[in-house]
């Protein structure tokens, strides 16, 4: 496989920090009424019964870990964190609220909305782009050990949190949708892209192209930014750019070939050179003459170049003569690159540096090889060793089994633009986070429903990854808040999936504490992440994974497990038989 030839920046590719105006983005994204009605509704009757002021704990996870995979992403945290910090209603959301719950809704309960705001809400989460875990069917490591365990209702609902929410009732409870919706998409893209990243592996560079297929305006904007944080490097997202500091790249459409018909069109016609010269160097009448040797030299009949095809390529090259990678197979690969080569030729003659060719239809491997070829004979043969570096751009619908296959099959391809199967996430539309309450009043609550898999492990909680003596993590415990951590070179018992009353004991050789609090007292109080920084949590976690746990097809299964008290508090909440107040002791 070709390493990364060249620059492979195009024209308007650039990083700028977006900070303030990501912030303000989501605000004008994210409004306080985004949100489902029912949360009103609930709020009202919480309001009515006196129990709007409960200490409340919600947790959002996932059930399954997406694409068939071995793990996911977490992402959306600073959406979340700038979308609390300013939580509040004006005066229209009341009015519009006062319209549409029932009329005889106490008008005492709108006044209370208008001053309501999260300064009494506590976030705590994994930091974003850490790499996350859900339930999974079977335990890798409970399989290798050569346990087994009987069947365990309580261990088969494991869920991974990675995030608790706690504050008074009401407004915790108002937040679920909103939060829902910022953490279940990002968090979805940034995983599928990730999974683009591990198939094309890190040679290539990686273009996002999916804003016209994206699920609206906003769905373009959040992909942009979660597939760059996932490990793209570009996107053609110009306001991804501004909001987000993500590197924008771009050059021409087909459009824009097929619109020239004739040499005429091409204007203005002349050139000055990079050396200084400020004579004008009629382009056309070079680029004409490089256009003969080029035919000569790969046997090909200059009458049958497309004239329309060159004169775009001329205009296009005089407007960016340093920026120039056109598509080349608006009419035949065949023809773009003749008409590509001469361009370029004179372009170099003249002290600048070609960028390179797009394909964007066909067989992209053998297209590659065959474009590739002709570069390199080019610069053997006009002595241009520029020519042999040039970057070879391939799009054309781009799946993650086309990323696989690029690595199995030869080619010259250097950057990958990849649209819709990225952002749509076609090979599984939604990630399924859910937002469940977890305590009330000090008190445990725990979803018992008649689908066990979507009962709940009660309780807040402390998350811990627990690392081998090799470096790589190996399982994820849940424990209650107030239990001691886990620590290094100390046995731990706990319940993976599929155990029961006979737990498993590990030794870890490093423990980290996985969850922090990021928000509290109206105040975030953790430095937001850029995207560039998302980014690089991202890489460094994956990094840390060990490889079968990233296979893209068939991976082993993490861990996830439960401390004995966590394990026996779900257990007995099952079952009936907890304390009189249904409170756990630390100890």
């Amino acid at each position: 496989m070709a390493a990364p030839r060249g620059d492979t920046r195009a024209v308007g590719e650039r990083s700028i920090p977006g900070g303030v105006r990501m912030e303000r983005s989501i605000l004008d994204r994210v409004p306080s009424l985004l949100t489902d009605l029912y949360q009103f509704t609930m709020a009202y009757a919480y309001w009515r019964a006196g129990r709007h002021q409960d200490c409340a704990a919600f947790e959002l996870f996932f059930r399954q870990n997406p694409f068939g995979g071995g793990f996911a992403l977490f992402a959306g945290l600073s959406d979340c964190l700038n979308y609390i910090k300013t939580f509040h209603f004006t005066d229209e959301d009341v009015d519009f609220l006062r319209s549409v719950l029932p009329p005889a809704t106490d008008a005492a309960f709108f006044q209370y909305l208008r001053g309501l705001d999260c300064s009494g809400v506590t976030l705590r989460a994994v930091p974003e782009g850490t790499v996350v875990f859900a339930r999974v069917r079977g335990s890798g490591l409970w399989a290798r050990g050569g346990l087994k365990g009987q069947n365990c209702v309580v261990c088969n609902v494991l869920q991974e949190p990675l995030m608790e929410v706690a504050g008074p009732l009401v407004v915790v409870q108002l937040l679920e949708t909103s939060l829902l919706c910022l953490v279940n998409y990002a968090s979805l893209v940034c995983s599928n892209a990730a999974r683009f990243r591990l198939a094309s592996g890190h040679k290539r560079k990686l273009l996002e192209m999916g804003l016209r297929r994206a699920q609206g305006p906003d769905g373009g904007l959040t992909a942009s930014r979660y597939s760059y944080i996932g490990g793209f490097d570009m996107t053609s997202n110009v306001q991804a750019g501004l909001l987000f500091g993500v590197p924008v790249s771009g050059t021409m459409a087909h459009s824009y070939v097929t619109s020239f018909t004739s040499l005429e069109e091409a204007l203005p016609k002349t050139l000055v050179a990079v050396n200084g010269n400020r004579d004008a160097v009629d382009l056309i009448s070079l680029t004409k003459s490089w256009l003969g040797r080029v035919c000569k030299l790969l046997g090909a009949d200059p009458e049958k170049i497309h004239d329309g095809e060159l004169a775009a390529f001329l205009s296009y090259a005089i407007a960016y003569p340093k920026n120039f990678l056109p598509v080349i197979d608006s009419y035949s690969v065949t023809c773009g690159l003749l008409n590509f080569c001469a361009v370029a030729l004179a372009l170099c003659e003249l002290g600048y540096r070609p960028l390179g060719v797009r394909l964007d239809s066909g067989d992209l491997c053998k297209q590659s090889l065959d474009v590739r070829s002709v570069l390199r004979l080019c610069s053997e043969h006009f002595s241009i060793s520029a020519f042999d570096s040039l970057t070879i751009v391939g799009s054309n619908n781009i799946s993650e089994q086309t990323m696989v296959e690029l690595n199995t099959k030869e080619n010259e391809i250097d950057v990958v633009g990849v649209g819709t199967h990225l952002v749509t996430c076609t090979k599984q539309p939604s990630l399924g986070c859910v937002y469940k309450l977890v305590e009330v009043q000090g008190k445990p609550r725990m979803k018992i429903s008649e689908d066990p898999e979507k009962s709940t492990v009660p309780g807040r909680k402390a998350v811990y990854r627990l690392i081998d003596a090799d470096g790589y993590p190996f399982l994820d415990l849940l424990c209650l808040a107030l239990e001691s951590p886990p620590e290094a070179g100390r046995p731990v018992s706990c319940h993976p999936l599929g155990t029961c009353d006979t737990p498993l004991t590990v030794t870890p050789a490093e423990v980290t504490c996985l969850r922090q609090e990021m928000f509290t007292k109206g105040q975030v109080t953790q430095p937001l992440s850029s995207a560039a920084q998302s980014k690089e949590q991202v890489q460094q976690s994956l990094q840390k994974l060990h490889p079968r746990h990233k296979r893209l097809q068939e991976p082993d299964s993490y861990t996830v497990a439960l401390s004995e008290k966590l394990h026996m508090l779900a257990r007995d909440l099952r079952r009936g038989i907890t304390n009189k107040n249904n409170v756990v002791s630390p100890n």
